[in-house]
């Protein structure tokens, strides 16, 4: 039984269970970055901008998945720069330093590191630390900000996506209710980390500010997710959402094929005139050390 399902959260299994998720889906996500790319590519640009991401920059790349941002700011930074991907699972950095490696990025670094431990990174200072849909999965935010700022060098700036409330983000909530129900998990814990656990921009700001950053900036940017179907989206969130595979994680094969059927089903919604569009909606935050 995973720690989802208990009544008490438990961090270490929390964190346990993400590394293994992600190890697992690393190829997946890795097979489906030129969709997350355009998903996701508008917040990215508007993050690299509010974090002032320019020629020569020095770049922390938090929580970096197989690296569609990294890769931004590498372009962005160009050779004179430096970018230093992180992230908990081995297995998906692994595609970050690939991609770079193909890009002809030498200027791009990868260093398995959990996000909440920042202090243990010996670098010189950086102009900015980004995380793109990683802050919201960590169980202690507050360390993870510190760290981040702490990285920065004075005047730097973090910058961070997450996804806003489960209303506007009807892609993904839908099929977390739909589980939630199924494997009747209790409603999330205050503080426990998840996907819209930094949904409403009030509570955003306080995690910036409470972790000693100024001049907190929040926009939101509309990111529909568009594919050609309801099922195009079911194989995407299958393959690559591991949040709810960690969440399914206490139901028997047969009850879970049951979910993903109800999951497409209820997906259709956002299916017409022969294509996907489901509803999304990103927070782009930014402050400064």
């Amino acid at each position: 039984m995973t720690s989802v399902l208990q009544k008490v959260f438990d961090p270490i299994a929390f964190k346990e269970t993400t590394r293994a998720q992600w190890d697992g889906a690393a190829d997946a996500w890795n097979r489906w970055s030129p969709l997350l790319d355009r998903w996701l590519g508008p917040a990215t640009e508007m993050m690299l901008d509010m974090t002032q991401v320019q020629t020569g920059s020095r770049v922390l790349d938090v929580a970096a998945g197989a690296g569609g941002q990294t890769m931004a700011a590498a372009r962005r930074v160009g050779p004179t720069g430096y970018v230093l991907a992180t992230d908990l699972s081995p297995a998906i950095l692994r595609h970050t330093a690939e991609n770079a490696r193909l890009a002809g990025f030498g200027h791009v670094e990868t260093i398995v590191k959990d996000g909440e431990e920042l202090a243990e990174i010996k670098a010189t200072p950086f102009q900015a630390v980004i995380s793109r849909v990683g802050l919201i999965y960590f169980p202690d935010q507050h360390k993870a900000l510190t760290g981040m700022r702490d990285q920065l060098r004075e005047g730097g700036r973090v910058g961070a996506i997450t996804y806003a409330s489960a209303a506007l983000n009807g892609f993904f909530a839908i099929p977390v209710g739909i589980i939630r129900r199924r494997a009747a998990l209790p409603a999330p814990l205050p503080g426990q980390p998840g996907p819209f656990s930094l949904g409403d921009p009030d509570v955003l700001a306080k995690r910036l500010s409470d972790a000693g950053l100024k001049d907190v900036r929040i926009e939101r940017v509309i990111a529909p997710l568009r594919l050609a179907s309801a099922l195009d989206c079911l194989q995407f969130e299958q393959e690559s959402f591991a949040a709810l595979h960690q969440m399914l994680g206490g139901l028997s094969e047969p009850e879970k094929d049951d979910a993903w059927a109800e999951i497409e089903e209820a997906l259709g919604e956002f299916e017409h005139d022969g294509r996907f569009e489901g509803p999304c909606e990103m927070l782009v935050a930014s402050a400064t050390k």
